[in-house]
């Protein structure tokens, strides 16, 4: 078992060894391609990113290969990514750093821990996807209604009847003080009611 789990890179490198480090990397890469993709709705080049970036990182450190000097450049050039990058989720954030990490196992040799380690997250992930919790339900509510409407009292109805909790977060004026801009947080009692709810709040906020 524990031959298994071991590095196939030993004291010289070859082309085959690298080329099942490339493989096992792509397949970590469609793992966690697969697992940030359930549930959500991922962009193309989202997808793509998460099979690539193993592979990229595998070979960039095996060329690195133990160079301290190389090393430091590659770690800059890793630092820059976050500031070319479109700030995301908590989730992309995990699925970037699942594919970081395997593709470092991958480039040390440990083909089978990187397969077996990216399948555990993944399948937690895709766990986690799946169940239910408090945040689906929760959102930011911006209304915009006439300066007529008393905010206080009209959106009251609405709320105790779509939402378990909410709070007006802000208030402002806007088009010379004829609009209010109420910023509220709302906690639905179910989620797949937010079209209904929409709804009777753009009516509300039309009222004179």
């Amino acid at each position: 078992m524990s031959t298994i789990f071991g590095s196939i890179i030993g004291s010289s490198f070859s082309l085959i060894t690298f080329m099942i480090c490339l493989a096992c990397a792509l397949v970590c890469g469609i793992i966690t391609c697969m697992a940030a993709s359930y549930g959500t709705n991922a962009t193309k080049s989202y997808r793509t990113s998460l099979l690539l970036i193993p592979m990229i990182v595998t070979t960039v450190i095996l060329m690195v290969n133990g160079s301290i000097g190389t090393g430091i450049a590659v770690a800059g050039t890793f630092s820059l990514v976050k500031f070319r990058s479109i700030p995301g989720d908590a989730r992309q954030i995990v699925s970037i750093f699942l594919a970081v990490a395997s593709g470092l196992a991958c480039a040390c040799g440990y083909v089978a821990l990187a397969i077996l380690f990216t399948l555990i997250v993944a399948a937690v992930m895709c766990i986690i996807a799946g169940i239910p919790m408090a945040d689906d339900r929760r959102l930011g509510l911006l209304i915009v209604a006439p300066e007529s409407v008393n905010y206080m009292d009209s959106f009251n109805d609405l709320f105790e009847k779509y939402t378990k909790n909410h709070g007006l977060s802000r208030v402002r004026t806007t088009n010379m003080g004829s609009l209010y801009k109420l910023y509220y947080t709302v906690e639905l009692k179910d989620g797949s009611q937010i079209k209904e709810f929409i709804d009777e709040i753009g009516r509300a906020s039309c009222r004179e």
